[in-house]
């Protein structure tokens, strides 16, 4: 049970680091346009209150969401070259580390 719990913290963890470097790739102008574009749609389809399947349909409500925005994500990601994405995680984390407070740090 812990081990499943640590595994789901640090993949979360991993995610949003993901989804900020994909915020910062979206705004930088060495991103490729094809990238910025996928990662501008995901984002809004994400944050968008208008769904394919609406979400008071049981199991297919959730599932469009639970499929399109990780193959979003994971399309931006494979088009950003692998030298930028990296520079853009390290500035996700650098902006992640400033965000917490000195007493949330472990």
């Amino acid at each position: 049970m812990k081990a499943a719990l640590h595994r789901l913290r640090s993949w979360a963890a991993t995610l949003k680091v993901e989804i900020i470097a994909l915020w910062i790739a979206a705004r930088d102008g060495r991103t490729p346009l094809v990238a910025r574009l996928v990662a501008s749609a995901t984002a809004a389809f994400a944050l968008s209150p208008i769904d394919l399947i609406p979400d008071f349909i049981p199991v297919l409500g959730y599932l469009d969401d639970l499929i399109i925005v990780p193959l979003g994500i994971a399309l931006a990601i494979r088009l950003i070259p692998a030298p930028l994405m990296d520079e853009f995680r390290a500035a996700a984390r650098a902006r992640d580390d400033r965000a917490r407070a000195p007493w949330v740090r472990q």
